[in-house]
């Protein structure tokens, strides 16, 4: 038997020699700190992140690999790149915690809900490139859904980087920042409104017979498979649901129910409260 040993090779980085640093590694920047590394956009070298309790930075640290601390100004001078995942409340603190480590060569990414571009500007006090995101939380399976919009002193390079950036997680779309905070009501809090439709029919499935694993296995796969087919045809919902909808069948008469009980006009008023408070907090 040979004595040689064997390494597993390491994949590449897709971003090479690129330094991102993640301010508040929490729920969203956790679920894109872990995919960036499972896709192996960055390596762990490349990554350094900060969270506010150092229990917390070292049990991160230890379980990706990564250097986590607590000091937001040490991470951002390392990067070339630097993720703001504070909450929103937090970001003119924060901003003027990094301001020494910000020059116009980096790029700033927030996905701070409802804080602008322009804020962020204003408190860096030079021509810092922002990029504001809105991710969503199915980006834990790289299935999220992300828009970005541009500040006014952002190369189109950048934006580049940003969509490759969230690629890894998902689905980009870039829109200007007037569209944000419909972004805001429409894909950042979409997920939840269908966690409740998904529910609904788990309990519809119940209450018509199934036990609750298989109806909740039925519900959540079809509504996984219908939205890849809205994707992956590229037809209008209209249309697939058109040809889902035989005359006289049973499905007919379930859209019926729907439209008596407004769950159209339920999901668009949602949607739209969503926005609104969107703005409201955007306004300060």
């Amino acid at each position: 038997m040979s004595d040689d040993t064997y390494e597993i090779p390491v994949p590449a980085s897709v971003l090479p020699g690129l330094r991102v640093a993640i301010l508040g590694a929490g729920k969203m920047g956790g679920i894109l700190l872990q995919a960036f590394l499972k896709n192996s956009l960055l390596l762990p070298e490349q990554l350094v992140a900060t969270v506010q309790h150092p229990d917390r930075a070292q049990a991160l640290s230890a379980q990706f690999g990564v250097d986590v601390g607590t000091d937001n100004l040490a991470a951002a001078e390392q990067a070339d790149v630097i993720l703001l995942g504070v909450k929103p409340i937090q970001v003119p603190a924060v901003i003027a915690e990094i301001a020494p480590a910000l020059t116009p060569s980096k790029l700033v990414l927030s996905f701070a809900a409802s804080v602008k571009t322009r804020s962020i500007e204003d408190a860096a006090g030079c021509n810092l490139a922002v990029i504001r995101a809105m991710p969503n939380t199915p980006a834990l399976l790289a299935a999220g859904a992300t828009a970005l919009c541009s500040g006014r002193f952002v190369a189109p390079e950048q934006i580049v980087l940003a969509q490759r950036i969230f690629n890894t997680v998902g689905r980009t779309v870039v829109v200007d920042e007037k569209h944000m905070d419909a972004v805001t009501g429409l894909s950042g809090s979409g997920p939840a409104f269908l966690y409740i439709i998904i529910e609904a029919l788990a309990e519809a499935g119940v209450n018509v017979g199934l036990p609750r694993d298989v109806a909740t296995l039925l519900a959540a796969q079809t509504a996984y498979g219908s939205a890849r087919m809205v994707l992956e045809t590229g037809y209008h919902p209209a249309l697939l649901k058109d040809a889902v909808t035989t005359p006289a069948g049973c499905t007919v008469d379930g859209i019926l129910e729907l439209e008596e009980g407004g769950l159209r006009v339920t999901l668009i008023k949602a949607v739209k409260r969503a926005t609104q408070r969107a703005r409201e907090l955007a306004g300060g």
